[in-house]
């Protein structure tokens, strides 16, 4: 009796793509698409700064249509008082008089932010400098729309908390609000050293690789 080789068995289809290795991946010792460790923050950015923006224009709309110039609402029990004011300072009716630099400023950051958006990967400075655009546009429509006219427009204030035509406080808007809220959150960050794709710096960056 003649012996018979033992059968061969042919390798399946998956074992040899998973044996496959391409050669630029040989070459780099690894894979050459390398995925960030953060994703993109560019949407919820400018998502939080079109719905500051539009909340911003509503309420100034309403306020101009039914509040005249002046006149006081009360409201929650005196804690906060409806009004009509123009503002040609800054937030929060500060420095009057510097409109023109004022809209300079906020267009200079308008540029500055939408140009950091392309790298931004920190969710917290996503929401800090959204808010910020937001109130910066808001307020720099009105600059530039309003009387008494282009650059020099007055920005419409209407909230008045404790006490009316900011006896206690001065008058501000949702805008003003936005860039407050949003600057106070970027110093937050800063101290604590997020950077804006989403990595820590210094003393922290050190710890976290300890």
């Amino acid at each position: 009796m003649v012996a018979r080789p033992p059968p061969t068995t042919l390798p399946s289809r998956g074992a040899l793509l998973s044996e496959h290795v391409d050669p630029a991946d040989d070459a780099s010792g690894g894979s050459s698409a390398v995925a960030p460790p953060h994703p993109l923050r560019t949407r919820l950015l400018l998502s939080l700064a079109a719905t500051v923006l539009v909340l911003d224009l509503v309420t100034k709309l309403v306020v101009v249509a039914t509040i005249e110039p002046g006149e006081d609402i009360r409201t929650l029990g005196g804690a906060l008082y409806l009004t009509q004011l123009r503002n040609t300072g800054a937030a929060f009716s500060f420095a009057e008089g510097f409109t023109v630099l004022f809209t300079l400023v906020a267009a200079v950051v308008t540029v500055v932010i939408v140009r950091t958006a392309r790298r931004l990967r920190s969710t917290g400075w996503a929401v800090a400098l959204g808010l910020v655009l937001g109130g910066a546009l808001g307020n720099l429509i009105d600059r530039i729309f309003r009387d008494p006219g282009f650059l020099r427009g007055g920005v419409v204030d209407f909230l008045s908390v404790f006490g009316p035509d900011g006896s206690v406080f001065p008058v501000f808007n949702v805008a003003d609000s936005a860039i407050v809220c949003g600057g106070i959150l970027g110093v937050l960050l800063a101290i604590r050293g997020v950077e804006f794709d989403g990595t820590r710096s210094g003393a922290d960056e050190r710890a976290g690789t300890a």
